[in-house]
């Protein structure tokens, strides 16, 4: 007979997502089990985030420093060390670490696939065991890859985001299949460490959804580094050739290469977690409110945080979803006073904002790590004027910045989506070197609604870039 356990609330998943729902829950005495097959912290962790930004990084500071007059640097990246500094940002794959911190912060960890049976029920057949939940369950299990239908894709060993950012000795070349941020990165990523790079975009631009200038930067830059970049292209078929793969093409030729890297998008890893057992489509996201209550399973009981209900697809916007979820779950089952907001559960009216995701409506931040870096946040011009919204697009160059004349490389562009109908931003889109460290104040002017006439009494440092915001200030008329 399996063992069985209850818990206040179970969450499926212990990525950076998961963690980050059960310790909030927990924050008020509930017991939390948290329920994960693979390693604690999750694909971020191991799989895509950390270990991306690993192997970006090294030449990213190289290209950085050659760009620096008067600094004299020969010679290039060390393969073999870009690798090995790898692994330890990773902890060589090794997740105890993690369950420590799981552990130690009072939540109970168990080992293995977890499967809903039917309402607060969990069964882990791994473990023998069969969880109930008094309160709540919550899903957390991420996203996967999609694999295109290719003929000839099962003859292969395709990577995907996985193998490419865990990979141990570089390939000569490489096809990669898609022009979106994980087909950018890891273009740019193998292309650094030596490969030759072919990408095929079924579009007509990279980043697609983002501002177009974004995509063009990026394409430019990888065309220089020596990336063939075929837009408007499409794997038609794939065959093992050798010891590599066989690509044809729509237009009828074709590319060979050591390897395949499919960057074809991801989905809701929900397809085997017994959804529809509670009357959800397995395969499909979890439609949520924005305290993460699922909003299709009757009782109050099933949540959901993360890319697992198709609103959000990054881990920060994940771990921020699921801070709301816990502490909805917290205040609602749990009572009492929450440690970090110090505020009962609802106030007399029956106010549950500051319990809710509002922030994935509109003002979600994204960071590309190619060369030059894209950091964007809130809604493209395109987006904003399919919501209705009587938009103006203000645009500059860095080079109007003293801050920038301290590098040779291309300063970049910055460019503002105005509401002119309030006055405020509702987007945001930086490109050049290192501009992921400048979302943050766009994003706390577009969370904010901060008015312009008000950021204009924000006054930049000088000399350094973010004298872009007075620049676009100015251009808008201030």
């Amino acid at each position: 007979m399996p063992d069985a356990r209850t818990f206040d609330v179970i969450v499926l998943g212990a990525g950076a997502v998961g963690e980050n729902a059960a310790d909030r829950a927990a924050r008020t005495g509930l017991s939390v089990a948290v329920v994960e097959h693979e390693r604690v912290g999750g694909e971020c962790s191991y799989w895509a985030c950390m270990p991306s930004k690993a192997l970006l990084r090294p030449n990213a500071a190289l290209t950085a420093a050659r760009a620096v007059p008067g600094v004299a640097i020969s010679g290039g990246l060390d393969v073999g060390a870009v690798l090995a500094r790898r692994d330890e940002i990773v902890h060589h794959w090794d997740d105890g670490s993690q369950v420590s911190w799981l552990e130690g912060a009072g939540l109970t960890l168990v080992r293995g696939a977890g499967r809903i049976t039917g309402p607060r029920t969990v069964a882990v057949e791994d473990a023998d065991v069969v969880l109930t939940a008094r309160h709540a369950v919550v899903v957390s299990t991420g996203s996967e890859p999609v694999l295109p239908s290719l003929p000839g894709l099962d003859t292969i060993t395709p990577w995907t985001s996985r193998e490419v950012t865990s990979m141990h000795e570089v390939p000569g070349s490489v096809v990669v299949v898609g022009g979106g941020v994980v087909g950018c990165e890891m273009a740019t990523a193998l292309a650094d460490l030596g490969a030759t790079v072919t990408m095929l975009v079924r579009g007509d631009r990279l980043l697609a959804g983002m501002e177009p200038f974004a995509g063009e930067a990026v394409a430019s830059s990888l065309a220089a580094m020596g990336v063939v970049v075929r837009l408007g292209t499409s794997a038609t078929a794939v065959a093992a050739d050798g010891d590599g793969v066989l690509v044809t093409i729509d237009d009828g030729s074709t590319a060979r290469a050591d390897r395949l890297l499919l960057a074809t998008g991801r989905r809701p890893r929900t397809r085997d977690l017994g959804l529809e057992t509670i009357g959800l489509t397995p395969g499909g996201p979890v439609a949520v409110d924005d305290t993460g209550l699922a909003t299709g399973v009757a009782g109050g009981w099933l949540y959901a945080t993360g890319d697992v209900t198709g609103r959000t697809n990054t881990t920060h916007q994940g771990k921020y979803d699921a801070r709301a979820t816990g502490d909805a779950i917290a205040h609602r089952f749990g009572g009492g006073q929450h440690g970090s907001l110090g505020a009962t559960a609802v106030d007399s009216a029956g106010d549950w904002s500051r319990f809710r995701a509002t922030a994935d409506h509109g003002a979600v931040p994204q960071v590309v790590f190619t060369r030059p870096e894209v950091a964007a946040v809130g809604l493209t011009e395109a987006a904003a004027r399919a919501r209705g919204l009587d938009v103006r697009v203000v645009t500059v160059g860095f080079d109007s910045t003293a801050g920038a004349v301290f590098s040779s490389a291309d300063p970049g562009t910055a460019s503002l989506v105005v509401d002119e109908g309030r006055g405020v931003i509702v987007g945001a889109t930086f490109v050049g070197p290192e501009v992921a460290e400048m979302l943050h104040a766009a994003t706390i002017a577009v969370v904010g609604e901060v008015p312009l006439t008000r950021l204009w009494h924000a006054v930049p440092a000088y000399p350094t870039r973010s004298e872009v915001w007075l620049r676009l200030l100015e251009a808008y008329g201030l």
